[in-house]
C-alpha cells in the first residue's frame, strides 16, 4: 500500500495570517507538522498557493507543489498536488492523506491509528475522533462533534452537542464517554479522493459548515478510530497563548 501525505497550506488565513510560518519554539507550524508526518510515512509534500511556504518548505528540506488559489478545500487541493506529484514522480499512490497544516503537535501514532483502518479492504475514506473528556466543552460550535455506528463508521457530524439527551440537565450532559470530537485528519483511497471532489455542495454540508457531511449525504461511508492522543489544533494568534499560558509549549509567537 502506497501512501502519500499531503498538507494543504494557505497563508491567507483570515483569523490567522502567515499561520504556517509562524515559529513555534524556534520552528515554522508547517515544518512541525512536516516532520512529524515524515516519521510515519516516506512520502509527504506540503500543497500550497503561496510561493513564501514553498521557500520555507524548500529551507528545511521538504518537499511542496504550488496549486490553484481557487480551491473550495483542502480535499480539493489534495487531489490536485497528488495529480501533480504522480506526474512529477511517475508513480501512482494507493492511498492519499490530507494532513490538517495547523495541528504542530499531531502524534505519529495518531497518523498510524488512521491508516490502520484501511486493513479493512472496504473503507474508502477513514477519519480519527477522540471521547470528550468531562473537562471539555460538548457545546462549542468550533469543534465538531460526531456520532458512531457499531461498526465504527460516522453516522453524523454536526456543531452542536450530540446525541441529544432528553430529559437530562444540559450541564449534566458530558460523562466523558458519549460524546466524541471530531480530530480533522482524513485519509482516501485514490479513486475515492477523486470522486469526492467532484461532488456539488448538499444541504447538510451548507447547514453545518463541515465538507465532510457532503460525502456522508452522497453515500459514502466513512471509517473511524478512536485515538486517545492529545493534540492541539491552532486556528487563531490566541490558541496559541492559551498553549503558552498551560505551559504546553516554552514560547508562542
Amino acid at each position: 500500500m502506497k501512501v502519500l501525505a499531503i498538507i494543504p497550506s494557505r497563508y491567507g488565513s483570515t483569523r490567522f495570517p502567515g499561520k504556517p510560518l509562524v515559529k513555534i519554539e524556534g520552528k515554522s507550524m508547517i515544518n512541525r507538522v512536516y516532520e512529524r508526518s515524515c516519521k510515519v510515512f516516506d512520502h509527504v509534500c506540503v500543497a500550497t498557493d503561496d510561493q513564501r511556504i514553498i521557500d520555507e518548505v524548500k529551507s528545511f528540506g521538504g518537499d511542496a507543489v504550488m496549486t490553484s488559489n481557487t480551491h473550495r478545500s483542502g480535499t480539493d487541493r489534495c487531489f490536485e498536488a497528488l495529480n501533480i506529484v504522480e506526474e512529477r514522480d511517475g508513480t501512482k499512490f494507493d492511498i492519499v492523506v490530507n494532513v490538517q497544516g495547523d495541528e504542530p503537535f499531531i502524534e505519529p501514532g495518531q497518523l498510524s491509528e488512521l491508516i490502520g483502518c484501511f486493513k479493512e479492504k472496504d473503507t474508502k475514506i477513514a477519519t480519527l475522533v477522540k471521547r470528550f473528556s468531562v473537562e471539555e466543552d460538548i457545546f462549542s460550535p468550533n469543534t465538531p462533534k460526531v456520532v458512531l455506528s457499531a461498526d465504527m463508521n460516522a453516522l453524523y457530524f454536526s456543531r452542536s452537542a450530540i446525541p441529544y439527551k432528553r430529559g437530562v440537565d444540559t450541564p449534566l450532559w458530558n460523562d466523558g464517554k458519549t460524546y466524541y470530537k471530531h480530530i480533522g485528519l482524513y485519509a482516501f483511497t485514490r479513486e475515492t479522493l477523486k470522486e469526492v471532489t467532484t461532488l456539488e455542495q448538499t444541504s447538510l454540508e451548507i447547514a453545518e459548515q463541515l465538507e465532510q457531511l457532503r460525502w456522508l449525504e452522497s453515500g459514502y461511508k466513512i471509517k473511524v478510530a478512536v485515538t486517545e492522543y492529545q493534540s492541539y489544533s491552532i486556528d487563531t494568534p490566541e490558541d496559541l497563548e492559551i498553549l503558552v499560558s498551560r505551559n504546553i509549549i516554552k514560547t508562542g509567537v
